[in-house]
């Protein structure tokens, strides 16, 4: 039987750093709220809980390789909203953003999670926000839990 890894949703003495844009603030805020309380559930500490905001969704990539590189977190929760305007301009930005937080993850080995997320009109944002699709900000966070977990188990971090 092959040995299995199935890394726990205890995020007890780990440490999390969490970037946030701040365009469309108001749902990026139920994001990060979200996120944060998932974290305290599962055994984070306020200590090893760090908030970072910035501009817009396409500085999140920047800021999440800098906190990588720090080398003083488990995993990166990066979160912005992206919404559809009269142009294709928030489908750039949201690739942009998905691409760069990838890049960042594999070059650092650090986890990083995205929580960008790209919404065609406010329904849709605010149905992942914390509306009747749930909040995505709490799904990135318990990823993030066992990404940690699972970096340590593997002996990675």
């Amino acid at each position: 039987m092959p040995r299995e890894l199935r890394p726990e949703s205890d995020a007890t003495g780990r440490r999390f750093c969490l970037v946030a844009a701040r365009f469309n603030e108001p749902y990026v805020k139920r994001l990060v709220d979200a996120a944060l309380d998932v974290l305290r559930q599962r055994g984070a500490s306020d200590a090893d809980l760090d908030v970072v905001w910035v501009p817009g969704s396409f500085e999140v990539p920047l800021a999440c390789r800098w906190v990588a590189q720090s080398r003083k977190f488990d995993a990166v929760l990066a979160f912005g909203l992206v919404l559809r305007g009269e142009t294709e301009h928030f489908r750039l930005v949201a690739d942009a953003a998905s691409s760069g937080l990838l890049r960042v993850a594999l070059d650092s080995g650090v986890p990083v999670l995205n929580g960008v997320l790209a919404a065609y009109d406010a329904d849709q944002a605010a149905a992942r926000t914390g509306g009747v699709l749930g909040n995505r900000g709490a799904e990135v966070a318990l990823a993030a839990v066992h990404m940690a977990n699972l970096r340590r188990a593997l002996g990675a971090a």
